[in-house]
């Protein structure tokens, strides 16, 4: 296992985390050292939904940078210390951050953990995430516990549910709040600027999605049908009434590898569809998008990619949720030929 081999790699990083762990605190303990909680955060996007949230109240450090991925990330010993000395913990839940119960052993965290899935309607999303998977070969072999220790996570597993919530930006809304709520129960103190800070926030989240929403409709019902490099946005095309029809990787995580007959079947899908472009995400390499494309005659956008697993870096118009969703609306509706109305002045620079 992965992380097995850099623990054993770094024996010396893990026995300054584990020195650590004897005197790292608990959220209840927060103030005692200190006026600001510190927060851990694992996506991007969560890291931006808490440095809202959280304000001046909160000291923020985020495991992932731009371009990382949650399926593929290995936590590092600087990782593991600051796990450690945190306060509060945010993960995505869902299956998709599953590193940290081996990362939270190690590091001795014994603060609190928000698990931003709560704040999410998982019934209603496990019915989105099954949408077209009736006949998906790959659908069966897509198994994963997603069942937490440490009592962070929900007691139910969740078998296959596609875990990229936030695409969507009304469960966005949802994560949102259970980070307010959260942090509010760590540091009642400072509740009302939590809790006032997430609700200004989710305004401007909701204000986006009717601006996206209106966006989508001036494309005709039969050309909203999208490609991806793998199934990230199946939460984002529901609320927008956008067809799937299909990824170049046959999971919604991105180290999945196709079989000749998958790839084969997508290109039929494209031609039979009328599919206009391959989009692939910033996560990946646009090689068999670009093979694909080719042999199904349509093209490929990866000059601008869209930001789904990661935010974008700086410089990249994408460094944060707003941005990141508002770039990604942009890039669809250009390769569809849309010429998109100006974004809300209340979201320019967010």
């Amino acid at each position: 296992m992965k992380f097995a081999q850099l623990l054993s790699a770094a024996a010396l990083g893990t026995a300054a985390v584990l020195a650590l762990s004897s005197c790292s605190t608990s959220g209840e303990g927060a103030a005692a050292q200190s006026d600001r909680l510190q927060v851990v955060t694992t996506t991007t996007q969560l890291a931006d939904f808490s440095a809202i949230v959280g304000g001046d109240n909160i000291e923020l450090t985020s495991l992932m940078k731009p371009g990382s991925s949650a399926h593929h990330f290995d936590p590092t010993p600087g990782d593991l210390l600051a796990i450690g000395k945190a306060d509060v913990l945010v993960i995505n839940g869902v299956g998709l951050d599953e590193f940290i119960d081996n990362s939270i052993d190690a590091s001795g965290f014994k603060g609190t953990i928000i698990d931003a899935s709560t704040g999410v309607d998982l019934v209603a999303a496990a019915a989105i995430s099954d949408e077209g998977k009736e006949g998906d070969e790959h659908a069966e072999e897509e198994e994963h516990d997603h069942s937490h220790g440490h009592g962070h996570g929900d007691e139910h597993d969740h078998g296959d549910l596609n875990p990229h919530l936030w695409t969507s930006p009304k469960q966005a809304e949802g994560m949102v709040k259970a980070i307010a709520v959260g942090l509010a129960k760590v540091d009642p103190s400072h509740s009302k600027d939590y809790t006032g800070r997430a609700d200004d926030y989710n305004k401007k989240l909701s204000e986006m999605n009717d601006w996206i929403a209106a966006e989508f409709e001036k494309v005709p019902a039969e050309d909203r049908v999208l490609v991806t490099g793998h199934d990230s946005l199946r939460y984002y095309l529901h609320d927008y009434s956008i067809d799937y029809a299909g990824s170049l990787l046959p999971s919604f995580e991105d180290n999945a590898e196709p079989s000749a007959a998958e790839v084969d079947a997508l290109v039929a899908a494209i031609k039979d569809r009328g599919v206009k472009a391959i989009f692939v995400e910033s996560s990946l390499s646009p090689k068999l998008a670009q093979a694909v494309a080719k042999e199904a005659g349509v093209k490929v956008i990866d000059a601008d990619t869209l930001f789904v697993d990661s935010l974008g870096p700086a410089g990249s118009g994408a460094e944060t949720y707003i941005s990141a969703t508002l770039h990604n609306t942009n890039v669809i509706l250009d390769a569809w030929g849309v010429k998109a109305d100006p974004i809300p002045n209340n979201l320019e620079n967010e």
